[in-house]
């Protein structure tokens, strides 16, 4: 058996993964495989080419194909009755600080400021029925019944009939006492009698008294069972299980869950969907992440049969035409990225009754990107519990799960979700150098024999009087040094090949000329900075040529900002450069973490300015396109002053580490202990290459000959004193 089918997955899918020549799961796949495959929701953290793609796509494959094969006649259903009729507390009628067990009886809220609130997945509309809620831990609880349009802070208003452990009933806002208080290890029974319209509780067995009449205007409506807690915890017996305290026979009263006139909550319930509707939706942030997701989708799923799996990439860019008409002849796992995914949907085109998998791709880009509203807006419109009574799974992937945005999304969407943290806080691999060059126009005047020349800037200076030495000048000069100091750090290291992050897409269309006036091209091996450009201004076709002129080596540099690059997974990549800074410290990581991967060594160089420069920062309402503004944000304009020197001090801070400072030279300080090697007489890193296992082997063992020769000659010593008293009987008396 290989190490995939142990963890679960069908021999027509480790067929394909053996072509794949993928003999072992990874770390991230190890762990995530079995716990989708067993119905949970997953957080998932794991750097870029890990293979997290794999491990959220494998299982998901494998349980829309299964699906699939039970609905044609296939397979056997599991179970013999229907789970969406069971009762328990409804997931998705709660408030979002209150967490629900998976069997959905015991509820918990570690809010210690604000109540949260939840009701039972079905309720009743007549008859008499009883239920029991024990206390399982300190706090503030209130149970009872409430309406399913009820305020979840339950008693608050006309529509719901609270007991609280202060020992004070509570309806419509109004408090009275009522019966005693009770705290953890209490049972309290729920009674509820609508032949006669009475709400009443009992504490461990003993009935306190009628509590409510039910007013009229309300008998005939839907009962739910209810509860609001503050930092506190209770388990509930709707009935399947014996009760503690069981009502007496003659009271006539029927468990809530053997009731004959259950009614099932609308939030629990779902239509019907269309034939040919899509099983799992996965979002991407950018066209080639997407592309990347469905290429592996297509082959992990080919040989699967009876029936197949049909697969959809929806794009901006691409013909909407052609995707409608898969959409409308059927397809079960849908790709895509926001834009055209907001338009398939607001118009009923792409229709989400059938989902079964929502899963969120780099999950913080797509909230920095502004998507938080659409993924509310897909999430609300998955029903959450399918027909046949199984539940919607999300899978959410992310740089980091410490990203506070991703945390308050995954509260308040997943249920119960498990953490597969691989990356952890945020740190940087032994196999990569990281360096910084201070880009200093004070001090390097150089710049200012460099204006009007082929170096091209961003034009937020073109006004401003160059020769003096005010901040606007420096700025300038900032912009001009750092093409050069780029030219240098290529050439000191020989770089054949390098990711080129800019700020802006008007930034990495500058630098993209400057290279080419250099000498670029068509082929890497004959044009010394032949290099292409990869953001959202250039053609989808563009984009996807360049990135594969890229990953084949017919290139040498790719030239991108962080949202283009994020997620794309291109091995073996030697060098980093990083023209600009990203403001925010988590992209670094993800952008130096391109190199140092597989054990092969990697540099990150980031170009870091000494003074603030002035950039463009667009709010105008057609995106900069046309814009001439250079009045700073504050006064109604599109720029601001960009912060570098305290970026570096940000990142760190984050990381622990001082980063190596260089000179305009770019000569990296040489250590023995660092995976550098040997090269003629000379010791230098192989940056692409795999770390020596005998990294500084020579200058390290000539180091230590000294101390094991002088610690050879004191082991001698030490069994000479030792042999010397094993012949002295005094020593064993």
């Amino acid at each position: 058996m290989t190490a995939f089918a142990e963890l679960g997955m069908m021999p027509e899918i480790v067929q394909a993964i053996e072509e794949m020549e993928w003999l072992l799961p990874t770390d991230v796949q190890a762990e995530a495989i079995p716990l989708i495959l067993g119905g949970g929701d997953v957080l998932m953290a794991a750097e870029t080419g890990s293979g997290k793609t794999g491990a959220f796509c494998l299982p998901v494959i494998q349980i829309v194909h299964e699906s699939l094969k039970e609905k044609s006649g296939g397979g056997q259903q599991v179970g013999g009755g229907d789970a969406s009729k069971k009762v328990v507390m409804n997931p998705y009628d709660r408030g979002d600080k209150l967490a629900i067990s998976s069997e959905g009886l015991l509820i918990q809220c570690r809010e210690q400021r604000a109540w949260n609130g939840c009701r039972s997945s079905s309720g009743v509309g007549g008859g008499k029925v009883y239920y029991e809620a024990i206390v399982t831990d300190e706090g503030l609880c209130r149970v009872g019944w409430s309406m399913g349009h009820a305020s979840l802070e339950l008693g608050k208003d006309k529509n719901g009939f609270g007991f609280g452990g202060t020992g004070k009933k509570s309806y419509a806002s109004q408090f009275d006492d009522y019966g005693e208080a009770y705290g953890k290890g209490d049972t309290i029974g729920c009674y509820l009698d609508l032949d006669s319209g009475v709400v009443g509780f009992s504490k461990n067995g003993v009935y306190l008294e009628d509590a409510f009449q039910v007013p009229k205007q309300l008998m005939g409506q839907t009962f739910y069972a209810a509860v609001v807690l503050k930092n506190a915890e209770m388990q509930f017996n709707f009935g399947d299980q014996p009760f503690k305290y069981p009502p007496e026979a003659s009271y006539g009263y029927t468990p809530l869950s053997k009731s004959t006139q259950l009614v099932q909550a609308m939030a629990m319930s779902a239509r019907p969907s269309k034939p040919g509707s899509p099983r799992a939706l996965i979002i991407e942030p950018a066209r080639e992440l997407a592309q990347q997701t469905g290429d592996n989708i297509h082959l992990f799923s080919k040989h699967l049969s009876a029936p197949r799996i049909r697969d959809l990439l929806v794009m901006g860019g691409d013909s909407a035409k052609d995707q409608i008409k898969a959409l409308q002849a059927g397809v079960e796992i849908v790709t895509g990225t926001p834009g055209r995914l907001d338009d398939l949907i607001t118009t009923g085109k792409l229709d989400l009754s059938a989902i079964r998998f929502f899963i969120l791709d780099e999950a913080d880009g797509l909230l920095s990107q502004g998507h938080g509203d659409l993924i509310n807006k897909i999430f609300s419109k998955i029903p959450k519990v399918s027909p046949e009574g199984k539940r919607l799974q999300m899978v959410v992937c992310s740089a980091t799960l410490h990203n506070i945005e991703v945390k308050k999304m995954a509260d308040r969407l997943l249920h119960f979700p498990t953490w597969v943290d691989l990356k952890g806080q945020d740190s940087v691999p032994e196999t990569v150098h990281q360096v910084l060059c201070w880009v200093d126009p004070v001090k390097d005047a150089s710049w200012r024999s460099l204006e009007g020349t082929r170096v091209n800037t961003d034009g937020i200076h073109s006004k401003d009087n160059k020769r003096s030495s005010n901040p606007e000048s420096l700025s300038a000069g900032v912009k001009l040094l750092k093409a050069e100091y780029l030219v240098k750090a290529i050439n000191e290291h020989k770089m054949d090949q390098a990711i080129i992050f800019c700020r802006t897409k008007l930034d990495c269309d500058n630098i993209e000329a400057y290279l080419l006036s250099l000498g670029g091209g068509p082929k890497a091996m004959v044009n010394e900075y032949t290099c292409v450009c990869l953001h959202s201004d250039r053609r989808p076709q563009e984009r996807k040529e360049n990135l594969q002129s890229f990953k084949d080596g017919e290139v040498r540099f790719l030239i991108c900002t962080d949202v283009a690059a994020r997620g794309i997974d291109i091995r073996g990549i030697p060098f980093v450069v990083n023209v600009t800074l990203p403001d925010d410290k988590q992209n670094y990581v993800h952008r130096i973490g391109r190199v140092g991967r597989a054990e092969r060594m990697g540099l990150a160089v980031s170009l870091v300015a000494t003074v603030k420069e002035k950039v463009w920062y667009h709010k105008c309402a057609n995106k900069g396109r046309g814009c001439y503004n250079t009045s700073l944000l504050e006064d109604g304009g599109c720029a601001i002053w960009y912060n570098e020197p305290q970026f570096i001090a940000d990142i760190q801070e984050h990381l622990g580490v001082s980063i190596p400072v260089v000179e305009d030279s770019f000569q990296v300080p040489v250590s023995e202990y660092d995976g550098k090697c040997f090269v003629g007489f000379f010791l230098q890193v192989m940056y692409g290459e795999k770390k020596s296992t005998k990294s500084g082997s020579k200058g390290h063992v000539a180091e230590l000959a000294t101390s094991v020769q002088e610690l050879a000659k004191m082991e001698k010593h030490s069994q000479s004193i030792f042999l010397k008293m094993a012949t002295d009987k005094k020593w064993f008396l």
